[in-house]
C-alpha cells in the first residue's frame, strides 16, 4: 500500500465554481498509485468541493444562482464580522460540503464523462484557498 499528499492553492477571484480537475489528475499521474482513493480536503469554512458536469458552463451559473436564492445575503444573520456575505457563505459551505472521496482506477479518478472537480468560492472578495489531496492505494 502506498499513500501521497498533495497541497493544491486555488486563487480565486470572488464568487464562483472554480475547476481544478487537470490539476488533480496531473498529480496523480505522478504518484504512480493506479487503484485507490482520493480524498480532497477544502481547508475553509467559506468554501466548498464539489463534483459537477464541466461541459455546459450554464450548470456552473445556475448553481451560483439556485445558491444565492437557496442561501440569500440580508440583516438576518447575527454573523457579519466580514461582511453580509460571511454567514451565507458558511451556509452554503455546509451545504455543499468540505470533503469528497473520488476512487482512482487506472491512475486516474473514477469520474464521469462530464464530471469535473471544483471548489465552489462563496466570498465574493478574492481568496487563496487551499486543498489538501490524499490518496492512498497500490
Amino acid at each position: 500500500m502506498q499513500q501521497d499528499q498533495h497541497r493544491f492553492t486555488i486563487h480565486t477571484q470572488g464568487q464562483a465554481l472554480y475547476e481544478f480537475t487537470d490539476d488533480v489528475t496531473d498529480w496523480l499521474a505522478g504518484t504512480g498509485i493506479h487503484t485507490g482513493l482520493l480524498t480532497l480536503f477544502c481547508r475553509h469554512t467559506s468554501a466548498s468541493l464539489l463534483i459537477n458536469e464541466n461541459a455546459a458552463s450554464a450548470v456552473q451559473r445556475d448553481l451560483l444562482r439556485w445558491l444565492d436564492k437557496a442561501v440569500p445575503q440580508g440583516p438576518q444573520y447575527e454573523h457579519d464580522s466580514e461582511g453580509p456575505d460571511d454567514m451565507p457563505a458558511h451556509i452554503r459551505t455546509m451545504l455543499t460540503g468540505a470533503s469528497l472521496s473520488i476512487p482512482v482506477s487506472g491512475g486516474r479518478m473514477a469520474l464521469g464523462t462530464w464530471q469535473g472537480v471544483y471548489l465552489a468560492e462563496h466570498r465574493r472578495a478574492a481568496h487563496a484557498r487551499e486543498i489538501i489531496a490524499h490518496i492512498i492505494g497500490v
